[in-house]
């Protein structure tokens, strides 16, 4: 078995390759050798670190590269006093130990451990001793000493602060102490405070990234089910969502307004395709041109239809309002007009984007104006059609305090002028102020 630190294996297609050119026992012993199978991200950094803290997707390969790590811990003589944690024990047993990626299974038959369960514990023929925690009993980890431990799904531990606190204080045996957290992310502070750690190295995986492992069906069930939503980015691609305080939207309201994938939205009364110029150019991703087409509903309630925002010339950006236009029946484009108004006229005229162009401007802030429009989404009276992870990450920056995102809400603000023609216009089912003033807003 090679050293913990040793280099990155080959890729798949090349390891095939090469087994085919090898001895049929040369073959048989590459399949024990982790490092020929492994992914750049499941094997441990280089460098000096205490903490290395991989966070992956479901089925991203958690489990397989901490139990190889122990293995290669224990057997390089390092690993002697190990400490497994999981959110239950029951979890610790069927998953860290039993289960199809865990320590058992993992292990060659000549170096294969014993589990005792009544001792929750692991011996190795080399002498090495793991003892399973369950971050349940935090206490039960005051005393223990470790060189070693294998934190498992530490987003899930019920007692974070107190089981992680227990453990640092016995990580204390040996020249190199070291620990391994394997984990879906959740926006928890304990999790974000091992993050910060100096000593702490951070890999990441997707689901994805370990498809070829994972059975098709998942995959066209489960991913699409989940991809592009709040629950898949996280659960899926390993991102850690947070909300920001004071925000108008939160991830929860967009979770909530968002139909589920087999739904069919009603037939739409009206269409508007709201337009956010950039008042530049084109070309430069920092300043795209927000499109967004929305439509209310025959049930009266406002969908958001598609995302067209681009980055383009001002010809090219008025031939993606056509799009949006010719896609969804639009029968108006609303576009601000407080950057070169007769500009952006302009180009829609020439684009002949095939609807009735609105010309607004804006007279208040971004954050007045979107007030309203939040106000609809806590009525749950706007749902979105699809995925619209960009959108929404500009939607949870827009705060009470003003925007607190990257660049400029582009795409926000091109749905807020949508939803605001379609749904808070005298003409509406409600008049736009009289909801605003329910909400509490001073108009």
């Amino acid at each position: 078995m090679a050293r913990e630190d040793e280099g990155r294996g080959p890729a798949g297609d090349d390891v095939r390759s090469f087994l085919r050119r090898v001895s049929d026992s040369r073959s048989a012993a590459l399949l024990d050798e982790w490092l020929v199978w492994a992914r750049p991200e499941q094997l441990p950094p280089a460098g000096e670190w205490t903490t290395w803290l991989y966070m992956g997707g479901r089925g991203t390969g958690k489990t397989r590269a901490g139990a190889e790590w122990i293995r290669a811990r224990v057997t390089s003589g390092i690993g002697r006093h190990i400490a497994l944690v999981a959110s239950t024990a029951a979890d610790g047993r069927n998953v860290m130990i039993e289960g199809e990626s865990g320590l058992l299974a993992i292990a060659p038959a000549r170096d294969r451990p014993v589990f005792e369960p009544s001792k929750r514990r692991l011996t190795w023929p080399n002498g090495a001793i793991a003892t399973l925690f369950s971050a349940e009993q935090p206490e039960a980890l005051r005393g223990p000493q470790h060189d070693t431990a294998w934190c498992d799904e530490l987003a899930k531990w019920k007692h974070l602060a107190r089981a992680w606190d227990n453990l640092q204080l016995g990580l204390r045996l040996g020249m190199l102490p070291r620990q391994v957290i394997t984990t879906t992310p959740r926006a928890l502070a304990g999790l974000k405070a091992i993050m910060a750690r100096s000593d702490t190295v951070m890999t990441r995986g997707t689901s994805y990234d370990n498809r070829a492992n994972l059975a098709p069906t998942w995959f066209a069930e489960i991913i699409r089910r989940y991809e592009g939503t709040r629950f898949g980015r996280q659960e899926l691609n390993a991102e850690l969502l947070d909300d920001v305080q004071g925000a108008l939207w939160t991830r929860a309201m967009l979770d909530a307004a968002r139909l589920a994938h087999d739904t069919v939205p009603p037939a739409m009364a009206r269409v508007v395709v709201g337009v956010d110029p950039s008042g530049t150019g084109g070309g430069d991703a920092r300043a795209s041109i927000g499109i967004v087409a929305a439509g209310k509903g025959i049930d009266g309630l406002g969908y958001v239809l598609a995302d067209f925002t681009c980055a383009l010339s001002p010809a090219g950006w008025g031939r993606r309002v056509a799009e949006a236009v010719s896609a969804h029946k639009a029968d108006c484009v609303v576009a601000e007009a407080n950057f070169g108004g007769a500009m952006v006229e302009s180009v829609l005229s020439t684009a002949n984007v095939g609807a009735r162009v609105k010309m607004v401007t804006a007279s208040r802030g971004k954050i007045v104006r979107a007030e309203p429009i939040a106000a609809l989404y806590e009525q749950n009276r706007v749902r979105h059609v699809g995925a619209f992870s960009a959108l929404e990450d500009q939607l949870v920056a827009l705060t009470t305090d003003g925007y607190v995102g990257e660049g400029s809400p582009d795409r926000a603000d091109a749905m807020i002028w949508a939803l605001t023609e379609l749904m808070l216009q005298h003409d509406a089912m409600e008049p736009w102020y009289a909801i605003a003033r329910k909400q509490g807003f001073n108009l």
